[in-house]
């Protein structure tokens, strides 16, 4: 259990830390709760909220639940109906969905390992997984050969050789007829969508 005495300490806690529940002061100095909240609950990863307050009015608790709250317990409050708030909290909190990534007609999941283009499977080996995970991930911006060694490979890998271009060759075939990876030479590589005009 980590206590956080202020928002930004809250704040500072969250992007380091993985929690399954937050009991969120309101009125927090620093950065306030009500913002603190609404940061929690927009991240990808869901946490659940118990938000704790003196303001403990019907208008309050509805706002409070509003801004993305579980629950809501107003002070002064039993100490183990706390707990017992937390503990359902932890029981209901959603399970961890893989994020797919997708862009011009791919669709690639991480988690699963798995990756289709318009709705054809891909076998894609180990590698070539990776570069278009890594491709994905950069979109749209551009990745240059260095940037998916260092990636995709390891460090021990030669910075001379053409490993990434073959990889990139093999991919290109393997994603069908119309390219949707761009290379533009001294920059590197990237996702480009078919049906959207350049421009």
């Amino acid at each position: 259990m980590d206590v956080a005495h202020d928002g930004l300490d809250a704040a500072a806690k969250l992007d380091v830390n993985a929690y399954d529940v937050v009991v969120l002061d309101r009125d927090l100095p620093g950065i306030h709760g009500d913002t603190l909240c609404q940061m929690i609950t927009g991240r990808e990863s869901r946490v659940m909220v118990l938000m704790l307050t003196a303001a403990g009015s019907p208008g309050d608790r509805v706002s409070g639940l509003t801004l993305g709250a579980d629950d809501y317990l107003a002070k002064p409050f039993h100490f183990p109906e706390l707990v017992l708030r937390i503990r359902a909290l932890a029981r209901r909190r959603p399970a961890v969905r893989s994020r797919t990534l997708s862009a011009a007609g791919i669709d690639l999941d991480p988690v699963r390992r798995t990756a289709g283009r318009e709705g054809r499977r891909l076998d894609l080996s180990v590698k070539e997984f990776a570069v278009l995970e890594a491709l994905l991930e950069a979109s749209p911006a551009f990745l240059s050969a260095e940037d998916l060694l260092e990636q995709v490979w390891d460090e021990h890998a030669d910075p001379f050789t053409n490993t990434v271009t073959v990889t990139v060759s093999r991919l290109r075939r393997k994603l069908g007829d119309t390219p949707v990876i761009a290379t533009t030479p001294g920059v590197g590589y990237r996702i480009v969508d078919p049906a959207v005009p350049p421009g």
